[in-house]
């Protein structure tokens, strides 16, 4: 099914993760979750799933020498490449740890955050119950995840795009929808949430969506999976080549706040 448009080979997981973190949908969202965590100088920061650390020097930088910058993942490679990533910034300090069994004290941290991480968590609803066990009163936790149910993808056959997408959102990720459902969660495992942001990403170029989206192997896995039949998707894929292009998906950024005592 090989088309030359497409991307052919997967990049490895830290290639992704810095590939979306350094795309102009990934900055637009990241901005505005910095912004919602309202970092003071002096704050003791929690990036849950720091993956590579690819946002902990931000968090540092707002949080000063006088602060406290944690990164947890539960990939020890991840870790590692965090670990090399801050090794000069003093403030920061990197743990390999499970967010459904966070290894901090209750209350004792001023701010914490996810990003895109919740949608591949186990137990979504534990990892929140920890974050607001290890909040103090009147503490935050930002979270920004996707709802790729909300993957909008313009084809002339709407038809093959929607199955792309259910595919997507059932099958490829694990909570696919948990986006429009962090703030009914974040109420449940005890948090106010005076905040929710959607922010809509908007792809005109193929080549910049594919780098996200992976078109031709995702295709391809739909097709093994029952979604869709291969002719289906040759024709489908073909279609998106031909362009123009237009795709859209919304990642909600959800403020949870817990209550001052």
């Amino acid at each position: 099914m090989t088309n030359q448009v497409f991307e052919n080979e997967a990049p490895t997981h830290i290639a992704y993760l810095d590939r979306v973190a350094a795309s102009a949908s990934g900055r637009a969202y990241k901005d505005t979750m910095l912004a919602a965590l309202d970092l003071q100088p002096g704050h003791t920061v929690v990036d849950l799933g720091c993956g590579p650390g690819t946002d902990l020097g931000a968090l540092a930088q707002a949080v000063g020498p006088t602060g406290t910058v944690v990164g947890v993942d539960l990939d020890e490679e991840m870790v590692g490449r965090a670990r090399e990533r801050t090794a000069e910034v003093g403030q920061v300090e990197v743990r390999l740890g499970d967010l459904q069994e966070l290894e901090f004290e209750d209350g004792s941290v001023d701010r914490a955050r996810t990003d895109r991480v919740l949608q591949h968590v186990a137990d979504p609803v534990r990892a929140l119950e920890e974050a607001r066990r290890v909040l103090r009163p009147g503490g935050r936790l930002v979270m920004g995840e996707p709802d790729w149910d909300s993957l909008a993808i313009d084809s002339v056959d709407a038809e093959v795009s929607r199955a792309y997408t259910r595919h997507v959102a059932e099958k490829v990720v694990r909570n696919g929808v948990i986006g429009r459902q962090l703030a009914r969660l974040a109420v449940a495992a005890g948090f106010g949430v005076p905040t929710v942001l959607p922010v809509t990403s908007v792809f005109r170029e193929l080549r910049e969506a594919d780098q996200i989206f992976g078109f031709e192997r995702n295709t391809e896995r739909a097709i093994e999976a029952g979604y869709l039949s291969a002719s289906a998707g040759r024709q489908w894929l073909d279609g998106l080549a031909s362009g123009p292009f237009l795709a859209t998906v919304t990642l909600y950024v959800v403020v949870a706040e817990v209550a001052l005592s």
